[in-house]
């Protein structure tokens, strides 16, 4: 007696070549969605790369904008106190012929206040023969003297001032050539 069906093939005998044009197509199928995969994730790379490159502009944005702001409000606070550091000023002239112990007082004093300002940026503009500077200096006398070059100031009315390189009032001059 014969065993098997009446094609004469055994069962199963062409699985092999089935089962190979099915691995062929899985791997076909899982290769194109590693593809899909690593295209998405690169995309994700990059929006996530974006995302932080923004946000460090933002930061640092943020950042100049502050100290921006520190600098402006530290700009008006200061001009509101020059009226009292000129007449601080004058009164140190003033004093010059007085009692040692007042003289000294208010030596101090102004001593201490052209400190504290100084520590928070502000500076003198020393324009005492130096050139005149239109940015630092405020010209409301000329002079033709001949004996300069250029313009230079030669006497001081009111001192100027200014922070981080911000003129806050320009120094108030004579100007001779």
């Amino acid at each position: 007696m014969t065993t098997g069906d009446a094609s004469g093939s055994e069962p199963g005998s062409d699985a092999p070549e089935d089962l190979t044009a099915d691995l062929a197509d899985a791997a076909e199928a899982v290769e194109a969605d590693l593809d899909a995969l690593a295209s998405e994730r690169d995309e994700m790379r990059a929006a996530a790369q974006r995302i932080q490159a923004d946000f460090e502009n933002f930061r640092k944005r943020a950042q100049r904008d502050v100290a921006v702001a520190g600098d402006q409000a530290v700009a008006r606070f200061v001009e509101q106190l020059l009226p009292v550091l000129d007449a601080f000023e004058q009164a140190v002239v003033a004093v010059a012929e007085a009692d040692e112990a007042v003289r000294k007082g208010v030596e101090l004093a102004f001593g201490e206040f052209v400190t504290v300002l100084g520590r928070n940026g502000l500076e003198r503009i020393e324009a005492l023969g130096a050139p005149f500077d239109p940015e630092h200096h405020e010209a409301v006398l000329h002079e033709d003297t001949g004996e300069h070059d250029g313009p230079v100031v030669v006497e001081v009315f009111r001192t100027g001032y200014r922070t981080s390189d911000r003129v806050i009032r320009p120094a108030m001059v004579k100007v001779a050539q």
